[in-house]
Protein backbone atom coordinates (compact mmCIF):
# COMPACT_ATOMS: atom_id res chain seq x y z
CA UNK A 1 0.00 0.00 0.00
CA UNK A 2 1.31 3.77 -1.03
CA UNK A 3 0.73 6.77 0.58
CA UNK A 4 -1.27 9.44 -1.82
CA UNK A 5 -0.65 13.38 -1.03
CA UNK A 6 -4.12 14.72 -2.65
CA UNK A 7 -2.82 18.60 -2.47
CA UNK A 8 -5.52 21.20 -3.29
CA UNK A 9 -7.33 24.23 -2.20
CA UNK A 10 -10.40 22.54 0.02
CA UNK A 11 -11.93 25.74 0.69
CA UNK A 12 -13.25 25.57 -3.23
CA UNK A 13 -11.94 22.22 -4.22
CA UNK A 14 -13.00 20.22 -1.27
CA UNK A 15 -15.34 17.81 -2.61
CA UNK A 16 -13.10 17.14 -5.71
CA UNK A 17 -10.39 16.57 -3.56
CA UNK A 18 -12.53 14.17 -1.74
CA UNK A 19 -13.90 12.02 -4.51
CA UNK A 20 -9.96 11.68 -5.66
CA UNK A 21 -9.11 10.12 -2.36
CA UNK A 22 -12.09 8.21 -1.88
CA UNK A 23 -10.89 6.70 -5.18
CA UNK A 24 -7.56 6.08 -4.45
CA UNK A 25 -8.51 4.27 -1.12
CA UNK A 26 -10.91 1.99 -2.83
CA UNK A 27 -7.54 1.14 -4.82
CA UNK A 28 -6.20 -0.24 -1.66
CA UNK A 29 -3.50 2.79 -0.91
CA UNK A 30 -3.94 5.70 1.74
CA UNK A 31 -4.78 8.86 0.52
CA UNK A 32 -3.67 12.02 2.20
CA UNK A 33 -5.34 15.11 1.94
CA UNK A 34 -3.25 18.54 1.97
CA UNK A 35 -4.67 21.79 2.46
CA UNK A 36 -3.36 24.63 0.92
CA UNK A 37 -6.27 26.80 0.66
CA UNK A 38 -5.91 30.51 0.98
CA UNK A 39 -9.42 31.16 1.56
CA UNK A 40 -12.33 29.89 3.01
CA UNK A 41 -12.59 27.42 5.61
CA UNK A 42 -11.93 23.87 4.00
CA UNK A 43 -15.09 22.26 2.97
CA UNK A 44 -13.95 18.87 4.27
CA UNK A 45 -11.51 17.89 6.67
CA UNK A 46 -7.71 17.92 5.68
CA UNK A 47 -4.87 15.37 7.17
CA UNK A 48 -2.88 18.18 6.76
CA UNK A 49 -3.76 21.61 7.31
CA UNK A 50 -2.92 24.96 5.61
CA UNK A 51 -1.35 26.13 8.89
CA UNK A 52 0.80 23.04 8.78
CA UNK A 53 1.58 23.57 5.55
CA UNK A 54 2.95 27.04 6.05
CA UNK A 55 4.62 26.03 9.14
CA UNK A 56 6.88 23.79 7.75
CA UNK A 57 8.54 26.60 5.47
CA UNK A 58 8.13 29.06 9.21
CA UNK A 59 5.44 30.92 7.55
CA UNK A 60 2.93 33.11 9.63
CA UNK A 61 -0.08 32.41 7.62
CA UNK A 62 -2.52 34.43 9.49
CA UNK A 63 -0.84 37.32 9.03
CA UNK A 64 -0.53 36.55 5.34
CA UNK A 65 -4.58 36.00 4.83
CA UNK A 66 -5.17 39.51 7.22
CA UNK A 67 -3.87 40.95 4.33
CA UNK A 68 -6.81 39.86 2.06
CA UNK A 69 -4.41 39.82 -1.11
CA UNK A 70 -5.42 36.86 -2.75
CA UNK A 71 -2.25 36.75 -5.22
CA UNK A 72 0.23 37.15 -2.34
CA UNK A 73 -1.55 34.66 -0.27
CA UNK A 74 -1.19 31.90 -3.46
CA UNK A 75 2.34 33.27 -3.72
CA UNK A 76 3.40 32.54 -0.13
CA UNK A 77 1.87 29.27 -0.49
CA UNK A 78 3.39 28.48 -3.28
CA UNK A 79 6.46 28.80 -1.30
CA UNK A 80 5.41 26.39 1.76
CA UNK A 81 3.75 23.87 0.00
CA UNK A 82 7.40 22.77 -2.38
CA UNK A 83 9.15 22.75 1.66
CA UNK A 84 5.98 20.51 3.24
CA UNK A 85 5.96 18.16 0.58
CA UNK A 86 9.56 17.57 -0.17
CA UNK A 87 9.90 16.77 3.67
CA UNK A 88 6.84 14.18 3.00
CA UNK A 89 9.21 12.40 0.41
CA UNK A 90 11.97 12.50 1.83
CA UNK A 91 10.76 11.01 5.22
CA UNK A 92 9.01 8.28 2.92
CA UNK A 93 5.53 9.45 4.15
CA UNK A 94 4.50 9.61 0.72
CA UNK A 95 4.91 8.00 -2.47
CA UNK A 96 2.71 10.07 -5.25
CA UNK A 97 0.87 13.03 -5.49
CA UNK A 98 -2.30 14.38 -7.05
CA UNK A 99 -3.79 17.90 -7.28
CA UNK A 100 -6.73 19.48 -9.33
CA UNK A 101 -6.60 22.67 -9.96
CA UNK A 102 -7.42 26.18 -11.88
CA UNK A 103 -5.18 29.01 -11.67
CA UNK A 104 -4.23 29.37 -8.26
CA UNK A 105 -4.59 25.58 -7.22
CA UNK A 106 -2.19 25.02 -10.40
CA UNK A 107 0.39 27.32 -9.22
CA UNK A 108 0.56 26.28 -5.85
CA UNK A 109 0.44 22.35 -6.78
CA UNK A 110 2.97 22.42 -9.71
CA UNK A 111 5.68 24.68 -7.34
CA UNK A 112 5.06 21.87 -5.34
CA UNK A 113 5.79 19.01 -7.26
CA UNK A 114 8.92 20.79 -8.75
CA UNK A 115 10.43 20.40 -5.33
CA UNK A 116 10.00 16.70 -5.68
CA UNK A 117 12.95 14.58 -7.38
CA UNK A 118 12.48 13.08 -10.89
CA UNK A 119 10.86 9.80 -11.38
CA UNK A 120 8.94 10.76 -7.78
CA UNK A 121 4.62 9.87 -9.16
CA UNK A 122 3.43 13.74 -9.32
CA UNK A 123 0.11 14.18 -11.40
CA UNK A 124 -1.32 17.71 -11.89
CA UNK A 125 -5.07 17.90 -13.36
CA UNK A 126 -5.85 21.70 -14.37
CA UNK A 127 -7.60 23.98 -16.51
CA UNK A 128 -4.21 25.49 -17.50
CA UNK A 129 -3.07 22.02 -19.17
CA UNK A 130 -3.84 22.55 -22.48
CA UNK A 131 -1.43 25.98 -22.64
CA UNK A 132 1.66 26.80 -21.98
CA UNK A 133 2.78 24.37 -19.27
CA UNK A 134 6.52 25.35 -19.51
CA UNK A 135 6.00 27.82 -16.20
CA UNK A 136 4.48 25.02 -14.42
CA UNK A 137 6.72 21.82 -15.22
CA UNK A 138 9.90 23.37 -15.44
CA UNK A 139 12.67 20.97 -15.61
CA UNK A 140 10.81 17.87 -13.83
CA UNK A 141 8.20 15.51 -14.81
CA UNK A 142 5.08 16.71 -14.23
CA UNK A 143 2.57 15.05 -15.86
CA UNK A 144 0.04 17.86 -16.57
CA UNK A 145 -3.55 16.39 -17.58
CA UNK A 146 -6.36 18.32 -19.02
CA UNK A 147 -9.77 19.35 -16.32
CA UNK A 148 -11.54 20.09 -20.17
CA UNK A 149 -14.01 22.30 -17.54
CA UNK A 150 -13.40 23.94 -14.71
CA UNK A 151 -12.58 22.15 -11.62
CA UNK A 152 -15.85 23.41 -10.13
CA UNK A 153 -18.10 20.16 -8.57
CA UNK A 154 -18.84 16.76 -9.78
CA UNK A 155 -20.59 16.27 -12.48
CA UNK A 156 -20.80 13.80 -15.64
CA UNK A 157 -17.25 15.26 -17.54
CA UNK A 158 -15.11 15.80 -14.39
CA UNK A 159 -15.97 12.10 -12.24
CA UNK A 160 -15.15 10.66 -15.79
CA UNK A 161 -12.06 12.73 -15.68
CA UNK A 162 -10.97 12.67 -11.32
CA UNK A 163 -11.60 8.96 -11.92
CA UNK A 164 -8.90 8.70 -14.83
CA UNK A 165 -6.96 10.88 -12.67
CA UNK A 166 -7.11 8.73 -9.61
CA UNK A 167 -6.51 5.77 -11.82
CA UNK A 168 -3.21 7.34 -13.34
CA UNK A 169 -2.10 8.07 -9.90
CA UNK A 170 -2.35 4.69 -8.76
CA UNK A 171 -1.05 3.04 -11.44
CA UNK A 172 2.32 5.62 -11.08
CA UNK A 173 3.04 4.49 -7.75
CA UNK A 174 2.17 0.49 -8.43
CA UNK A 175 4.50 0.60 -11.02
CA UNK A 176 8.11 0.33 -9.59
CA UNK A 177 11.27 1.11 -12.26
CA UNK A 178 13.85 -1.49 -12.27
CA UNK A 179 17.40 -0.95 -10.86
CA UNK A 180 18.88 1.82 -11.82
CA UNK A 181 22.29 1.06 -13.52
CA UNK A 182 25.44 1.37 -11.72
CA UNK A 183 27.70 2.83 -14.08
CA UNK A 184 28.54 6.80 -13.02
CA UNK A 185 26.54 8.96 -15.52
CA UNK A 186 28.11 11.35 -17.87
CA UNK A 187 25.83 14.14 -19.64
CA UNK A 188 25.98 15.23 -23.38
CA UNK A 189 24.44 18.07 -25.16
CA UNK A 190 23.13 17.33 -28.36
CA UNK A 191 21.95 19.15 -31.64
CA UNK A 192 20.90 17.91 -35.26
CA UNK A 193 24.32 19.28 -36.31
CA UNK A 194 26.15 17.47 -33.66
CA UNK A 195 24.50 14.37 -33.58
CA UNK A 196 27.58 12.40 -35.21
CA UNK A 197 29.70 13.89 -32.69
CA UNK A 198 28.07 12.40 -29.63
CA UNK A 199 27.40 9.21 -31.00
CA UNK A 200 30.71 8.25 -31.56
CA UNK A 201 31.82 10.27 -28.10
CA UNK A 202 28.83 8.39 -26.49
CA UNK A 203 30.38 4.85 -28.03
CA UNK A 204 34.45 5.66 -26.45
CA UNK A 205 32.53 6.60 -23.15
CA UNK A 206 30.21 3.53 -22.59
CA UNK A 207 33.27 1.56 -23.73
CA UNK A 208 35.14 2.79 -20.78
CA UNK A 209 32.29 1.92 -18.54
CA UNK A 210 30.26 5.04 -18.44
CA UNK A 211 26.30 5.71 -18.79
CA UNK A 212 25.34 8.46 -21.18
CA UNK A 213 22.80 10.66 -20.72
CA UNK A 214 21.81 13.00 -24.20
CA UNK A 215 19.56 16.01 -23.92
CA UNK A 216 18.85 17.86 -26.80
CA UNK A 217 19.91 21.42 -26.98
CA UNK A 218 16.62 22.91 -27.27
CA UNK A 219 16.28 25.39 -23.99
CA UNK A 220 14.30 23.19 -22.25
CA UNK A 221 16.41 20.49 -22.69
CA UNK A 222 19.51 22.23 -21.75
CA UNK A 223 17.60 23.56 -18.67
CA UNK A 224 16.75 20.03 -17.64
CA UNK A 225 20.44 19.09 -18.08
CA UNK A 226 21.61 21.78 -15.87
CA UNK A 227 18.96 20.48 -13.35
CA UNK A 228 20.24 16.82 -13.59
CA UNK A 229 23.89 18.23 -12.74
CA UNK A 230 23.26 20.25 -10.01
CA UNK A 231 21.61 17.32 -8.46
CA UNK A 232 24.93 15.63 -7.90
CA UNK A 233 24.26 12.37 -9.75
CA UNK A 234 27.06 13.13 -12.45
CA UNK A 235 30.49 12.01 -12.97
CA UNK A 236 30.99 14.19 -15.75
CA UNK A 237 29.81 16.58 -18.67
CA UNK A 238 30.50 16.78 -22.33
CA UNK A 239 28.76 20.17 -23.12
CA UNK A 240 30.09 20.00 -27.06
CA UNK A 241 26.69 21.73 -27.98
CA UNK A 242 26.40 25.22 -26.31
CA UNK A 243 24.29 26.47 -29.07
CA UNK A 244 21.29 27.50 -26.63
CA UNK A 245 23.67 30.67 -25.83
CA UNK A 246 23.90 32.10 -29.12
CA UNK A 247 20.01 32.10 -28.77
CA UNK A 248 20.16 33.86 -25.49
CA UNK A 249 22.83 36.67 -26.04
CA UNK A 250 20.98 37.31 -29.88
CA UNK A 251 17.30 36.85 -28.90
CA UNK A 252 16.45 33.25 -30.88
CA UNK A 253 14.06 30.76 -30.06
CA UNK A 254 15.87 28.09 -28.08
CA UNK A 255 17.32 29.92 -25.14
CA UNK A 256 17.99 28.15 -22.30
CA UNK A 257 18.34 30.96 -20.09
CA UNK A 258 21.40 33.29 -18.93
CA UNK A 259 22.44 30.48 -16.25
CA UNK A 260 23.36 27.72 -18.72
CA UNK A 261 26.69 25.99 -18.19
CA UNK A 262 26.23 27.00 -14.45
CA UNK A 263 24.95 23.95 -12.95
CA UNK A 264 28.52 22.57 -12.95
CA UNK A 265 30.18 25.13 -11.69
CA UNK A 266 28.09 24.86 -8.19
CA UNK A 267 28.30 20.62 -8.59
CA UNK A 268 32.06 20.67 -8.81
CA UNK A 269 32.53 17.77 -11.89
CA UNK A 270 34.88 17.79 -14.91
CA UNK A 271 33.68 19.37 -17.87
CA UNK A 272 34.29 19.15 -21.44
CA UNK A 273 33.16 22.18 -23.34
CA UNK A 274 33.08 23.17 -27.87
CA UNK A 275 31.69 25.38 -29.26
CA UNK A 276 28.93 23.53 -31.07
CA UNK A 277 26.21 25.40 -33.32
CA UNK A 278 27.29 28.82 -31.57
CA UNK A 279 27.08 29.51 -36.00
CA UNK A 280 23.28 29.78 -35.25
CA UNK A 281 20.47 31.59 -33.81
CA UNK A 282 17.33 29.65 -33.90
CA UNK A 283 13.80 31.60 -35.27
CA UNK A 284 10.28 28.89 -36.15
CA UNK A 285 9.14 30.00 -39.48
CA UNK A 286 10.46 32.34 -41.59
CA UNK A 287 8.10 35.24 -40.66
CA UNK A 288 9.08 34.55 -37.38
CA UNK A 289 12.47 36.31 -37.86
CA UNK A 290 12.35 39.91 -36.72
CA UNK A 291 12.39 42.34 -39.11
CA UNK A 292 15.84 43.94 -37.63
CA UNK A 293 17.56 41.26 -38.86
CA UNK A 294 16.16 41.10 -42.19
CA UNK A 295 19.41 41.36 -44.14
CA UNK A 296 21.14 38.54 -42.24
CA UNK A 297 22.14 35.08 -43.67
CA UNK A 298 19.34 32.72 -43.21
CA UNK A 299 19.29 28.49 -43.77
CA UNK A 300 16.19 27.20 -43.67
CA UNK A 301 16.51 24.02 -41.92
CA UNK A 302 12.55 23.04 -42.61
CA UNK A 303 9.51 24.66 -42.81
CA UNK A 304 9.41 25.79 -38.98
CA UNK A 305 13.13 26.36 -38.14
CA UNK A 306 14.73 28.93 -39.87
CA UNK A 307 18.27 29.20 -38.87
CA UNK A 308 20.29 32.55 -38.87
CA UNK A 309 24.12 33.22 -38.82
CA UNK A 310 25.70 34.29 -35.90
CA UNK A 311 27.92 37.96 -36.97
CA UNK A 312 31.84 38.06 -35.96
CA UNK A 313 30.94 40.48 -33.07
CA UNK A 314 28.40 38.23 -31.38
CA UNK A 315 31.08 35.30 -32.11
CA UNK A 316 33.60 37.14 -30.17
CA UNK A 317 31.07 37.99 -27.27
CA UNK A 318 29.72 33.95 -27.25
CA UNK A 319 33.73 33.20 -26.93
CA UNK A 320 34.24 35.35 -24.00
CA UNK A 321 30.98 33.92 -22.30
CA UNK A 322 32.34 30.45 -22.84
CA UNK A 323 35.47 31.48 -21.60
CA UNK A 324 33.99 32.67 -18.22
CA UNK A 325 31.74 30.39 -17.41
CA UNK A 326 34.65 27.49 -17.93
CA UNK A 327 36.99 29.43 -15.42
CA UNK A 328 34.50 29.18 -12.55
CA UNK A 329 34.37 25.70 -12.70
CA UNK A 330 36.58 23.88 -9.77
CA UNK A 331 36.70 20.60 -10.94
CA UNK A 332 39.68 20.12 -14.00
CA UNK A 333 37.85 20.90 -17.11
CA UNK A 334 38.85 22.21 -20.54
CA UNK A 335 37.61 23.43 -23.87
CA UNK A 336 37.94 21.52 -27.30
CA UNK A 337 37.65 23.65 -30.62
CA UNK A 338 37.17 22.32 -33.87
CA UNK A 339 39.01 24.36 -35.98
CA UNK A 340 37.34 23.34 -39.60
CA UNK A 341 33.59 23.71 -38.44
CA UNK A 342 31.50 23.88 -35.78
CA UNK A 343 28.34 22.79 -37.02
CA UNK A 344 27.60 20.64 -39.93
CA UNK A 345 26.55 23.77 -41.90
CA UNK A 346 29.45 25.97 -40.68
CA UNK A 347 31.91 23.73 -43.15
CA UNK A 348 33.90 25.05 -46.29
CA UNK A 349 31.38 25.28 -48.94
CA UNK A 350 28.10 24.86 -46.56
CA UNK A 351 26.01 27.84 -45.88
CA UNK A 352 27.37 28.99 -42.42
CA UNK A 353 30.92 29.10 -43.67
CA UNK A 354 32.43 32.39 -41.62
CA UNK A 355 35.91 32.06 -41.15
CA UNK A 356 35.90 35.39 -39.77
CA UNK A 357 33.06 34.72 -37.60
CA UNK A 358 34.64 31.36 -36.31
CA UNK A 359 38.07 33.41 -35.68
CA UNK A 360 36.67 35.74 -33.50
CA UNK A 361 34.37 32.65 -31.60
CA UNK A 362 38.17 31.07 -31.15
CA UNK A 363 40.42 33.92 -30.25
CA UNK A 364 37.72 35.32 -27.59
CA UNK A 365 38.16 31.53 -26.00
CA UNK A 366 41.54 31.21 -25.95
CA UNK A 367 42.25 35.27 -24.93
CA UNK A 368 39.87 35.02 -21.83
CA UNK A 369 39.78 31.10 -20.80
CA UNK A 370 42.10 30.43 -17.65
CA UNK A 371 41.05 26.38 -18.26
CA UNK A 372 43.30 24.37 -20.91
CA UNK A 373 42.21 25.35 -24.76
CA UNK A 374 42.76 22.64 -27.34
CA UNK A 375 42.45 23.36 -30.80
CA UNK A 376 42.04 20.50 -33.89
CA UNK A 377 42.42 21.48 -37.37
CA UNK A 378 39.33 19.22 -37.58
CA UNK A 379 35.12 19.47 -38.04
CA UNK A 380 32.99 19.19 -34.92
CA UNK A 381 31.71 15.73 -36.12
CA UNK A 382 35.43 14.10 -37.72
CA UNK A 383 35.24 10.99 -35.57
CA UNK A 384 38.61 12.29 -34.36
CA UNK A 385 37.40 15.29 -32.77
CA UNK A 386 34.29 13.32 -31.26
CA UNK A 387 36.97 10.82 -29.69
CA UNK A 388 39.40 13.59 -28.50
CA UNK A 389 36.45 15.20 -26.02
CA UNK A 390 35.36 11.92 -25.00
CA UNK A 391 39.20 11.35 -23.86
CA UNK A 392 39.89 14.14 -22.54
CA UNK A 393 36.90 13.87 -20.48
CA UNK A 394 37.69 10.64 -18.97
CA UNK A 395 41.12 11.67 -18.24
CA UNK A 396 39.55 15.02 -16.62
CA UNK A 397 37.14 12.87 -14.52
CA UNK A 398 40.38 10.39 -13.37
CA UNK A 399 42.28 13.28 -12.31
CA UNK A 400 39.16 14.67 -10.33
CA UNK A 401 39.03 11.13 -8.74
CA UNK A 402 42.59 10.79 -7.58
Amino acid sequence: MATIAVLGTLDTKGEEHAFVAGLIAARGHRALLVDVGTGASPTVAPDITRDQVAAAAGLDLAAVLAARDRGAAVTAMSKAAPVLLAQLAGSGRIQGVVCLGGGGGTAIGSAAMRALPVGFPKLMVSTLAAGNIAPYVGTKDILMMPSLADVAGLNRLSRVIFTRAAGAICGMVESEPEAGDARPLVVASQFGNTTACVTKAKEVLEAAGYEVLVFAATGAGGRIMESVIESGIVAGVLDVTTTEWADELVGGTLTAGPTRLDAAAKAGVPVVLAPGCLDMVNFGEPATVPAKFAARTFYHHNPQVTLMRTTPAECAELGAILARKANAYPAPSAILIPRKAISVISAAGQPFHDAKADAALFDAIKRDAKVPVEEHDLEINDPAFATACAERLLALMRAAAR
